[in-house]
């Protein structure tokens, strides 16, 4: 059966994933910086003789596997990431990071892996599938406008035109040996804003010379909580969440401006417009009727992320008989965000999780988080899993 062919190779092929995900962890970069990764992943690519193109959206990869037969029958594309985050890791490891203060934290090291080690396999079965897999490599989907965006923009979905996209994602709270899929709706929209409010400065003992910005950013945070409580259709799921707020005075000195940083996420792209319409215009009504002024500017992120509903269920099915029915779970709706949503606008897509947590409860540490780790098994079920989806898809 095909499911234990590949199998077999995945668990011959795990020592060199393993390598390969260890060296990229120890090394890590942040997003669009990602060039000794990006070095690292085209030396292997040329060690196998999988011919690809550099330096799109500046770091990333495009690789090309063909059948040996009837190659132009089907183009599907997987996708990975190369990019880390600001994050010190606690973790004692020998694979540590080796660059103090940046982590590969949500595990694109794992996805680049897995999907390095699905190029091996399939480049082994060519003669046993027909068509073009197309791989994605990417830079920067930790940060705006994202990797995706970028290369999207530059025309890797066209030259040949790909069908369909299938990506995975690692999951902490899955066991490995698991994996998850969901239809539809599955992660919301992520933007940022950006307000700066501004006053007249001058001494705490004597607020009646000011225009004070400290009062009145805080009363527009509190008043701008009121667009989920009160605006928002209650069951649109909707985050309005502020993680900075820069007063830059004593505790005699009122500043004469403050900076708040937020982030806006939903699952309605109407709503989503309308929501920050209404940030600007209570923001700056507040600022205006206490005497000051404002300055809100909103970076327009992530779309949500939609799985194309035949693809997914395909692939759950695909996922069924690889790792059995018993290990396959439904996914839970996610506020987070991820830059796969653009390529999702575009063509059919399927964003899938894999297990990373051991058995035993250790490896369970979140994404962004400094203790974030994985049981490494799961880089032998990853790239074989992905190896038989790509398969499936191109043989249907």
């Amino acid at each position: 059966m095909l499911e234990e062919k590949i199998k077999k190779i995945a668990a011959r092929y795990f020592n060199e994933i393993k390598t390969i995900r260890e060296h990229i962890h120890a090394h890590p970069e942040l997003s669009f910086q990602e060039f000794e990764t990006s070095k690292f992943v085209q030396q292997k690519l040329m060690e196998w003789g999988i011919p690809f193109t550099p330096n799109i959206a500046k770091t990333g990869i495009v690789a090309i596997l063909r059948s040996e037969k009837n190659a132009d029958k089907k183009v599907i594309a997987l996708r990975s990431e190369l990019d880390a985050l600001p994050i010190l890791e606690k973790n004692n490891c020998s694979y540590a990071s080796q660059n103090p203060g940046v982590m590969h934290a949500c595990g694109h090291d794992v996805h680049t892996a897995c999907l390095l080690g699905a190029t091996k396999i399939l480049n082994e079965l060519k003669t046993e599938w027909e068509g073009t897999i197309k791989l994605f490599i990417q830079p920067s989907e930790e940060k705006e406008p994202g990797g995706a965006s970028v290369m999207i923009a530059e025309g890797i979905l066209e030259n040949p035109a790909v069908e369909k996209i299938l990506a995975l994602h690692v999951h902490p709270s899955m066991t490995v040996g698991k994996t998850g899929f969901r239809s539809g709706l599955y992660m919301a929209s992520a933007d940022e804003i950006y307000i700066t409010v501004k006053g007249k400065g001058g001494h705490g003992a004597l607020p009646q010379n000011c225009i004070d910005p400290v009062l009145i950013a805080s009363h527009i945070v509190v008043a701008l909580q009121q667009i989920v409580s009160r605006n928002a259709y209650p069951i649109t799921p909707s985050v309005l969440s502020f993680g900075k707020f820069i007063a830059n005075g004593a505790t005699n000195v009122i500043p004469d401006e403050v900076r708040l940083e937020g982030t806006f996420r939903t699952m309605d792209e109407t709503w989503r417009k309308k929501a920050l319409a209404n940030v600007k215009q209570i923001a700056e009504g507040i600022s205006q009727s206490m005497g000051g002024s404002c300055l809100v500017e909103i970076s327009n992120g992530y779309p949500c992320l939609i799985n194309d509903t035949q693809v997914t269920e395909l692939s759950k099915k695909n996922a069924q008989e690889f790792l059995g029915n018993e290990n396959v779970e439904e996914l839970d709706l996610r506020m987070t965000a991820e830059d796969f949503s653009f390529f999702a606008e575009k063509i059919p897509a399927c964003f899938f999780r894999l297990g990373t947590a051991s058995k035993d409860g250790s490896n369970s540490s979140p994404v962004h988080t400094a203790t974030f780790d994985i049981d490494e098994k799961a880089l032998e079920i990853g790239a074989g899993l992905m190896a038989y989806q790509a398969m499936q898809h191109l043989a249907i």
